[in-house]
């Protein structure tokens, strides 16, 4: 029998995404299942859709407690850093990436049904990360180009995820690339060249 008034709604939200995110760590996102949270807390699978509201809900709270994770990860890299800036963030992608592979992945894996937006505070995770590489790409561009730094952040972290990508599921092996981060390190080097970054 479940444990069903052993925890305040917020320890129970806090346990919940605990077990959750463990379990989503170890298995990744086609193999995460809410009723096996529930068994290992000890409540039932009504009491996680009480908690979170359904589990689209759940899921966006899981990948947000990843985003969480990654940003600080990032900042942690940054911290200190003085020279290659972006190089080192970019390494922070794949390291992170391959770190967490299983809660990485199911951040693109998770799909809510077509006309529903994530909440804002998940928007503002997200936003969060790519202002971080909007900072760190403005500060090596001229003045007068400054403008472009949210464009090319956007287009240069689709680079850096598609090359980081391939590299998790092995399609840059079977491309002959051997070396995707250093790949996706001089794509991103060419773009910012473009606009005369220094």
């Amino acid at each position: 029998m479940g444990r069903r008034s052993d925890h305040s709604r917020e320890e129970l939200r806090a346990l919940i995404l605990e077990e959750g995110h463990r379990q989503l760590s170890q298995v990744g996102f086609a193999r995460f299942s809410a009723r096996e949270v529930a068994k290992r807390i000890g409540y039932s699978i009504g009491t996680i859709y009480n908690v979170f509201g359904s589990y689209d809900a759940l899921l966006l709270a899981l990948n947000g407690r990843t985003l969480d994770l990654w940003l600080a990860f990032l900042e942690g890299r940054l911290a200190g850093c003085e020279e290659g800036r972006l190089d080192a963030a970019i390494e922070a992608y794949f390291d992170f990436a391959l770190g967490h592979r299983h809660a990485w992945t199911a951040l693109y894996d998770f799909r809510l049904p077509e006309g529903a937006l994530p909440s804002e505070d998940y928007r503002g995770k997200v936003a969060a990360i790519t202002a971080v590489i909007v900072r760190e790409i403005a500060a090596v561009l001229p003045p007068d180009v400054c403008e472009e730094a949210l464009p090319l952040a956007r287009s240069l972290l689709a680079s850096v995820h598609g090359h980081c990508f391939f590299a998790l599921n092995g399609t840059f092996a079977m491309l002959g690339e051997g070396d995707p981060l250093a790949a996706a390190k001089a794509r991103v080097a060419d773009a910012l060249a473009r606009f005369g970054a220094r």
